[in-house]
Formats: C-alpha cells, sequence, structure tokens
C-alpha cells in the first residue's frame, strides 16, 4: 500500500509539473500591459470605403479578447500599424460560354509590429486571404460585409498569431 501512495504521488507530481503556464489562446507569457494599433490607412489601387476603419476595430478588438492587455492611442508597448495595399477582385471560374462563375475577392495588408520591451519579434509582414463569391452576384451591401467578416477574421488572427502566439 506504501509503494501505491509512493507510485501515486510521483506520478501526480509530474503531471503538474508538466502543465506549466497554459492558456486557451495559445500566446506566450507577454512581456507588456500596453498595445497601440494605429489606423490602417487604404492603399489599395481600387478602393472600398470604410474598410480601413473595419479593419483597425476588429485588430483591437481581437487583441483585447485573447488577451489582457490594455488599449492605448499613444506610447503602447505593443504597436501595430501599417496599410492596406492590395484590394482585388478577380474571376476564378468559367462557364462554358466564357463568362465567370465565380469571384474572388482578395485583401492585402502590410502590418509592422513593434515590440518596445523586445526588438526580436518586431516585423513587417503582408498577410492576405480571400472570399469567393457567385459572379452573378454584386459584391455590396450584407454580401460586401460577409466577405469582409471573412477576410479581416482571417487576417487578424494571423496577425495575432505571429505577434503574440508565436505559432
Amino acid at each position: 500500500m506504501r509503494y501505491f501512495i509512493i507510485a501515486i504521488t510521483i506520478t501526480f507530481s509530474f503531471l503538474l509539473n508538466g502543465c506549466g503556464v497554459y492558456n486557451f489562446t495559445g500566446t506566450q507569457p507577454i512581456d507588456a500591459k500596453t498595445f497601440q494599433v494605429n489606423y490602417f490607412q487604404n492603399n489599395a489601387p481600387l478602393v472600398e470605403p470604410g474598410i480601413e476603419r473595419t479593419f483597425t476595430l476588429e485588430l483591437q478588438d481581437i487583441i483585447q479578447s485573447q488577451t489582457n492587455l490594455n488599449l492605448v492611442s499613444q506610447g503602447g508597448e505593443l504597436l501595430y500599424e501599417g496599410e492596406i495595399v492590395d484590394y482585388r477582385i478577380t474571376p476564378m471560374t468559367a462557364t462554358a460560354d466564357q463568362r465567370a462563375a465565380q469571384n474572388r475577392l482578395t485583401v492585402t495588408v502590410m502590418v509592422r509590429f513593434t515590440n518596445r520591451n523586445k526588438e526580436d519579434d518586431n516585423f513587417e509582414k503582408r498577410f492576405s486571404f480571400f472570399y469567393d463569391f457567385d459572379a452573378n452576384q454584386q459584391l455590396v451591401g450584407s454580401q460586401l460585409t460577409t466577405a469582409l467578416d471573412v477576410i479581416f477574421e482571417r487576417i487578424t488572427q494571423d496577425v495575432f498569431n505571429e505577434s503574440l502566439a508565436k505559432w
């Protein structure tokens, strides 16, 4: 019985030792308390009004919801800045009579991340994602909103993973 208790104690000590610090977003311990997201300008050749504001707000939202960092308007320890560099609609598939059957909206964002506490984490990188839609539909209203939601959700998650989760 004594050996059984010792074996259980050793097993539990190894299990508890292996858990360490864990959170459900996958972020490493962050050596900062504040972050700043500067306004992302829309410098794409084809300009869709308002998407720069939407992207900036979505990037702020994902960082606030997945970390305990405080958003500040200036002097943040973590700084996100950049611009939307491409907004493009291209035909993807064709019908038998040489018309587009499906189009693709692609948005590319250049992000510059600065960690004032750990300069090795700094980067400047392009993030891009797409949304496919039927060529018979106009990309306006709720269709455009849905497309941008899908695209920005993916891009902001990629930016978060690159800057804080280190995935």
